[in-house]
């Protein structure tokens, strides 16, 4: 332990060393080729990240911080700006001259002094490019947009990471309203940093997919972090996916700096997890208000109504009175008139009554006699005809009935050898035996 203390050095001198070594002209004024990440300007100096990942796999090779100052920033800006028609911002590759810069406290950083604008835009936003370009050709980047957003969306399906700090500032914010809403949530967890995140993400939505009817929209949310961090955000198949899905995503990724191209997909984009609590009470908060003006409309038309009532009530209060003298006088005149009239109306009907009962009576005695006397003539006729077939009268003309007990013979054939027979003559009756019969 002494032995080894007495070869000791301090801390500072170690870094001190570290500079005497960075102090080499291999490490200044280097041009290099990198992508750019997390850029952020601040009191006019521009901070970045500096990356460079394997082609193959899409991994981050190589990771340093860098930094232009501000007296040389606003010309290099303006310089790109004015090549490429574009700000620096995270997700391009560029070109950049550098020199090493060792600091005793913050470390080994990159002082950038130049820039060559001609190397425009890097791999990352070639690629994102080409997958816009891909979902318009497909005409499928519009379809989630299209999608009619729930009018008070309650019922909500999530994708996060579970410890998330993004997801626990989203459930925060949802459930501890200040307007009491109530939301019903569904965690669907999801790796969301790192090559896991496109198949994470993808399954997790067809998870819901398979119990779709339960959920009005989904949620996807992630905290912020590096630019880096969220590149597995720019993939064609995880956007394809979004975009085709049959409900309403949200999707709120990042920092407001922040957008990838979930965010072109997407039914709604907002700018952190929180950001997507705030869209989803907000809809509730218009439902509650659109309910209040509805409520104060009806209460406001009911006043009218009512109001209108008590006038016409009021109205109709002190005219029925008046009304009611004008018809009773109305009607007092007509009974008296009637009173006076009906006298005389009916002495008018009961003689017309009179003449016509005269003129019925006298037409039923002519009928009643013209009736009579056609039946009198039909009963003597009549009797003419009784005289003329009477039995009497036959027997005169000199026919005779022949009877045989009491019943009168038509036919030999009713008549035996030994019957008695009687002959009914004009003048008086003749009684034989028959002795012999014969028939025809």
């Amino acid at each position: 332990m002494a032995e080894n203390g007495n070869n000791a050095i301090t801390l500072r001198e170690f870094n001190n060393r570290i500079k005497r070594l960075l102090n080499n002209p291999a490490v200044c004024n280097c041009w290099i080729c990198a992508d750019l990440s997390d850029v952020n300007v601040r009191g006019g100096h521009c901070y970045l990240e500096l990356l460079e990942k394997d082609e193959r796999t899409g991994a981050t090779v190589a990771k340093m911080r860098g930094i232009i100052w501000a007296n040389r920033f606003a010309y290099l800006r303006q310089k790109f700006l004015q090549v490429t028609g574009q700000d620096l911002r995270s997700g391009m590759k560029v070109m950049l001259e550098v020199s090493v810069n060792y600091h005793e406290q913050y470390g080994i950083s990159l002082i950038i002094t130049d820039i060559d604008p001609s190397y425009t835009l890097g791999d990352m936003e070639r690629l994102r490019r080409e997958i816009l370009t891909r979902l318009k050709a497909e005409g499928i980047i519009d379809m989630n947009k299209q999608l009619e957003f729930p009018v008070v969306p309650q019922r909500i399906a999530i994708v996060s990471a579970a410890g998330a700090a993004g997801y626990g500032d989203f459930m925060n914010q949802l459930h501890n309203n200040a307007y009491g809403l109530q939301f019903y949530t569904c965690l669907f967890p999801a790796v969301m940093q790192g090559k896991e995140t496109v198949a994470s993400v993808t399954a997790a939505l067809d998870r819901i997919n398979s119990h779709i009817d339960l959920f009005d929209c989904v949620v996807i949310i992630r905290g912020g972090g590096s630019t880096s961090d969220l590149n597995s955000f720019d993939d064609y198949n995880l956007a394809a996916n979004v975009a085709q899905f049959p409900l309403p995503v949200v999707v709120g990724i990042g920092h407001e700096r922040d957008v990838t191209i979930l965010d072109y997909v997407a039914c709604r984009r907002v700018k952190t997890p929180t950001a997507a609590a705030e869209l989803l009470i907000g809809c509730g908060v218009e439902a509650l208000a659109h309910i209040d003006e509805l409520r104060e409309a009806i209460v406001s038309t009911a006043r009218e109504y009512i109001t209108e009532a008590r006038r016409q009530v009021q109205y109709l209060s002190g005219t029925i009175p008046l009304i009611a003298g004008n018809i009773v006088e109305r009607n007092r005149a007509r009974l008296q008139h009637i009173m006076q009239i009906v006298p005389l109306t009916a002495q008018s009907r009961i003689a017309q009554g009179n003449e016509r009962l005269q003129f019925f009576l006298k037409q039923m005695q002519q009928a009643s006699a013209q009736t009579i006397m056609r039946e009198k003539m039909r009963l003597t006729a009549i009797y003419e005809k009784v005289q003329i077939l009477s039995p009497q009268n036959t027997l005169r003309r000199g026919y005779s009935l022949t009877t045989v007990n009491g019943h009168a013979v038509t036919d030999a054939s009713q008549l035996a050898a030994g019957d008695t027979i009687t002959t009914h003559l004009a003048n008086g009756t003749v009684t034989s035996t028959i002795n012999k019969l014969s028939q025809k």
